[in-house]
């Protein structure tokens, strides 16, 4: 009896000890995968209406918004003057390295209102950068009346042209239904409007290391323009055309410029 009643302490014991490190290897595999997963956004949401079994129900109207970190967008940017790829005699200095010159931006505020399952309209509030990998040995000049430059003679093994800005969309969002793997088709649309923050030459060279200098060179201080998005779930492709000059100066009239690439999180 005694060995019977040790016996089956002994198998009780071993049973609790597998049934607790199995619990713990799925804490533990549980942590790695939330470890290697993406949130491309955190944000509250305000106004929800759930249905008896405590789920948001999709189909009834209610404002969203918050504080989140999604539609990363990174591409290429190109110039257009006056309906042309290619730069008129006053704008040839910007000319440019094709695949070098690019942009990037994302959303880090939200809000608006969902209709339904399948239509949202939202404002949102973030940063925009473009970069002009500039094909010249030049230096765009600082604090001068015009967009002028001083032909250098180095040769620079970058030299780059950005401007930044904050940027505010107005977007309206049509998506499908969720698929058998939770994920949907997206297709967004709308206005964006721009605030400069300033603009910057980066150079580098052997004969004058890094430089870095900071100005607003001529660029608009307000942007409009348009953005359209079309995307599979977190991943899109992305097209945004900037309908007013770059530069606030005469000679540059008609220089405008649009990016597309990829978008990171569309959401």
């Amino acid at each position: 009896m005694k060995h019977l009643i040790l016996k089956a302490v002994l198998v009780s014991g071993l049973t609790f000890i597998a049934a607790g490190s199995l619990k713990a290897q799925e804490v533990k595999d549980s942590v790695k995968r939330k470890k290697f997963e993406i949130n491309y956004g955190v944000g509250i949401t305000i106004g929800e209406k759930k249905d008896s079994t405590g789920k948001v129900d999709q189909n009834k109207g209610r404002f969203v918004g918050g504080i989140t970190f999604t539609r990363l967008d990174i591409g290429l940017a190109k110039l257009i003057d006056n309906g042309s790829f290619t730069l008129s005699g006053a704008n040839d200095f910007l000319d440019y390295k094709p695949w070098k010159t690019s942009t990037l931006s994302f959303d880090v505020l939200q809000f608006g209102y969902r209709f339904n399952n399948h239509f949202k309209i939202y404002l949102a509030g973030g940063f925009d950068w473009t970069h002009i990998r500039l094909d010249r040995d030049i230096t765009i000049q600082k604090n001068k009346p015009t967009l002028e430059y001083k032909e250098e003679d180095v040769i620079f093994s970058k030299n780059r042209f950005s401007s930044s800005y904050v940027h505010v969309p107005l977007n309206f969002e049509f998506r499908t239904k969720e698929n058998n793997h939770g994920k949907r088709f997206r297709f967004v649309i709308g206005p964006e409007i721009g605030f400069l923050l300033g603009g910057k030459v980066k150079q580098i060279s052997d004969e004058f290391g890094k430089v870095k200098i900071k100005d607003d060179y001529h660029f608009a201080p307000f942007r409009y323009g348009g953005t359209l998005r079309i995307g599979y779930g977190g991943l899109g492709l992305f097209a945004k055309y900037n309908a007013n000059d770059m530069f606030d100066t005469d000679a540059q009239k008609g220089l405008k410029s649009m990016s597309f690439g990829l978008t990171f999180g569309l959401n």
